[in-house]
């Protein structure tokens, strides 16, 4: 355990669900872990005891928080929780709080299976909506142009992401093709208890998290995450983005709510002290826009302050999201007036420290 994980607190020490099976986390709320096959090996997903009121009348059910990716493995978890852990009972609705893969891969099999309706905020459902289709811009391709503008030049390089072309359409190959809108402030019922809806950006479009003051938890998706550092990059859809800015923003949304929340994150272990998580947040990226803009005394592309960012080896994956935080960084720093960005005539932007 690091120094930082020491000033957060665990109440459910080292208890963690196995796939396939459940834990109960508080009232009425049930922690799944399902598998992931990245670095990043596993996404919790929540079941909340429900009431939902349809066209026939009023159900008794399960609300899902987020689905897992497209796979075999997944499908195959939820399978078992269906048949030994529902109480009977069947799912009745399906909350996404972001467009990733991770968190809305099953949601068409969940919600075609159940007949249950998707919740999603405007943002994130469109979002979603588009990359699944692979549509221009947004599909796997347009990050090939947009990475070599930032310095991923090399044959190498391109073909170490090349995998990555179909990523999203893989994990994610249908959407519901309605929902239902989540937006900031709403009051949205869930069984017995009002959730807050609390919206973030930086991270997506328009991050859905959800805040009960009854039961006092916050299921916080990828917004607050008590070990990793939420990745906020730039893609090729929104080129000249600035996702630190917005994420830094985003975290002052939660300064209402009291330190011992219980944190349901979408990764890693429940915790408490979620105020001390936030300051550490903006300490780490304090500290990297510190790096950068020191890197930047002589011309730097995001390629080139990746492997000051990230110390350690880089997969296909983990790559692109590294060259997008660095370069989201990169950004702050530009639009701040900090750093000037100039076109190479190799056809590559670079970064260097304007000096007042």
């Amino acid at each position: 355990m690091n120094h930082l994980e020491q000033e957060l607190h665990y109440p459910l020490q080292e208890r963690i669900p196995e796939a396939g099976q459940t834990i109960e986390i508080a009232e009425g709320i049930l922690w799944i872990r399902m598998g992931l096959p990245f670095a990043l090996n596993h996404i919790n997903l929540w079941l909340i005891e429900d009431t939902y009121q349809t066209d026939k009348g009023s159900v008794r059910g399960w609300t899902v928080v987020d689905c897992g990716i497209n796979s075999d493995a997944t499908r195959d978890a939820w399978e078992v929780l269906f048949g030994s852990h529902l109480r009977g009972l069947p799912i009745v609705r399906v909350i996404a709080t972001h467009c990733h893969p991770d968190h809305v891969g099953l949601a068409d099999w969940l919600c075609s299976r159940w007949k249950a309706p998707l919740f999603m905020s405007t943002g994130e459902y469109a979002f979603a909506r588009m990359m699944s289709a692979g549509l221009p811009g947004v599909d796997g391709s347009a990050m090939f142009p947009h990475f070599r503008k930032h310095g991923l030049v090399t044959a190498e390089m391109q073909e170490k992401i090349q995998e990555r072309k179909t990523y999203y359409t893989r994990l994610v190959p249908t959407m519901p093709t309605s929902y239902h809108r989540l937006q900031e402030g709403q009051a949205l019922k869930i069984g017995r208890h009002d959730w807050r809806v609390i919206t973030g950006f930086g991270h997506s479009p328009e991050h859905v998290s959800l805040y009960c003051a009854a039961l006092n938890c916050l299921i916080s998706g990828d917004m607050v995450l008590p070990r990793i550092s939420t990745n906020v990059s730039v893609f090729a859809a929104e080129p000249e983005a600035n996702p630190v800015l917005q994420y830094l923003e985003s975290l002052k949304k939660y300064a209402d709510l009291p330190e011992q929340v219980l944190v349901l994150p979408s990764h890693g272990k429940p915790f408490t002290g979620m105020h001390t998580r936030i300051r550490q947040l903006h300490e780490h990226h304090r500290e990297r826009l510190s790096e950068v803009l020191q890197a930047c005394t002589t011309p730097q592309s995001a390629h080139d302050i990746v492997p000051m960012m990230f110390k350690r080896p880089l997969d296909a994956h983990q790559l692109t999201f590294a060259l997008g935080e660095a370069l989201a960084h990169c950004h702050y720093l530009w639009l701040e007036g900090k750093l000037k960005r100039e076109l190479g005539s190799d056809d590559v932007y670079r970064f260097v420290a304007l000096h007042h």
